[in-house]
């Protein structure tokens, strides 16, 4: 028993307090880190504890969605006590990975003074690398994206603590814990230092050196980093900028790359850097359309441009998703849809497609009934019914959807 809980099928359309893993395949899970971590050592070791710990980040996750406060309190106590233990480690002690992860769980508990100083603490002992230190450029964006969360709106910003981070990133000295201002001569170096490193970067790559093509997560980093900086201190059109210099770099790169080193690898490479800043665009034009005025078309744009080239990234739908309900018209959305469907194999345009009409139905029917006490719908919605159902239908049949438990489960689960 508890076997069937252990993925997250179980978490379909049910009441709140059934959303989460069963005890048993908890305890199976638990009992499987606790016996690997015994026999691996260095890289690996560290690389099994930041599996363990992003699992345990996802439970916090699951139990802030479903509004539980007291099973919160009490997974974060056991999650906290698992991060500081997997810290202690002598192979984890210096792992920036590690740090940032519990940095995140700090912040996601609530508790952003304890994050901060998590990771301040973190960023003055990782040296002077700068720039040039994957790591140290990862847990800067986290650092900066999670203030940024913070802000209500773009007054002030530039003075803000995100902003005294990405400097301080550029400056590849000591770090130095925020004091309340930044200066803007710091701006106008940092933003030089940025812009310079990305030009370094592509002038590099462009010489046939294999190294630089494995080094792509830097690449993301980077410009993730500068576009941060930019669209704090300058404005979103300056940050949307970089974005869309740096997707047409890596574009023309990919293709060149291939021929020049005859290697497939290289492309990989690039593709996937390529998916990365394009998921940094759309959830920075989401979040400033959270703080501010903004139309919806630049990310209506960016999002069907990047569907169509990443069919089976599930944070793009979601953000698609999000940004058509919305919307009063679905035809727009269905015909989406239906281009994508047929020009690729991956079941998540299918999937996707399938929640967000039963989305519609949901508020469809949620209108039909307000203030009607008992359940009475007024036009009894079949159209939409009749359309689920098409989509299940045509999904079912397709190569990869006839093996997909979790697509049958939905559907019989529709039906009843």
């Amino acid at each position: 028993s508890g076997f069937n809980s252990i993925g997250h099928m179980d978490t379909m359309l049910r009441g709140r307090h059934h959303i989460g893993h069963c005890k048993e395949g908890e305890e199976f899970i638990h009992n499987v880190f606790h016996v690997l971590v015994l026999l691996f050592s260095g890289k690996e070791k560290c690389n099994l504890s930041i599996c363990w710990l992003q699992y345990e980040i996802s439970k916090v996750i699951q139990c802030l969605q479903t509004k539980k406060k007291k099973k919160l309190k009490i997974q974060g106590r056991k999650s906290k006590k698992l991060a500081k233990n997997l810290l202690k480690a002598p192979d984890n002690r210096n792992d920036l990975s590690l740090w940032k992860l519990y940095a995140y769980l700090e912040w996601l508990l609530g508790n952003t003074d304890d994050a901060r100083k998590v990771l301040d603490t973190a960023l003055c002992t990782a040296g002077t690398g700068g720039l040039k230190s994957s790591q140290l450029c990862s847990l800067g964006l986290l650092y900066a994206q999670l203030e940024v969360e913070l802000l209500e709106s773009l007054e002030g910003a530039v003075a803000s603590r995100a902003v005294h981070v990405l400097t301080k990133l550029a400056e590849s000295g000591p770090y130095v814990p925020y004091s309340g201002q930044v200066l803007p001569v710091n701006i106008l170096k940092a933003r030089k230092t940025y812009e310079h490193a990305l030009q370094d970067y592509f002038s590099k790559t462009l010489v046939s050196d294999q190294d630089r093509v494995s080094d792509t997560n830097q690449l993301v980093n980077l410009v993730g980093c500068y576009a941060l900086l930019q669209y704090l201190t300058v404005g979103i059109d300056a940050a949307v900028l970089i974005y869309a210099q740096t997707s047409e770099k890596l574009e023309a790169l990919g293709p060149q790359k291939c021929e020049n080193t005859g290697e497939n690898f290289g492309v990989q490479n690039f593709l996937t850097a390529l998916e990365a800043v394009t998921l940094l665009h759309t959830n920075l034009l989401r979040f400033h359309m959270k703080i501010s005025v903004y139309p919806l078309n630049p990310l209506r744009e960016a999002l069907t441009e990047a569907l169509k080239r990443y069919p089976s990234n599930q944070s793009l739908w979601r953000s698609y998703i999000h940004i058509q309900r919305k919307s009063h018209s679905a035809s727009k959305a269905r015909r989406f849809f239906d281009v994508v469907t047929r020009s690729t194999d991956s079941l998540e345009p299918w999937l996707f497609a399938i929640q967000a009409e039963q989305m519609r139905k949901k508020l469809i029917e949620n209108v039909q009934r307000a203030g009607a006490g008992e359940i009475h719908s007024t036009i009894p919605e079949t159209g939409l019914t009749n359309r689920i159902i098409a989509l299940f239908e045509h999904a079912v049949q397709s190569e990869n959807g006839t093996h997909c438990p979790l697509l049958w489960r939905m559907y019989l689960n529709f039906l009843v």
